[in-house]
């Protein structure tokens, strides 16, 4: 029982850095277009 002490602290941190990597990511523009990189890929020569 005093693990969960330790384990659901760390886990909301965690849930917390996932979200502030996926905001910057957002906000960079990481997603803008993602059909251009694909074909992009699939057309290197």
């Amino acid at each position: 029982m005093d693990i969960l002490y330790l384990l659901i602290p760390l886990s909301v941190v965690l849930v917390f850095c996932i979200l502030a990597a996926l905001g910057w990511a957002i906000h960079r523009g990481q997603f803008d277009d993602v059909e251009r990189e694909g074909a992009r890929i699939l057309d290197h020569d």
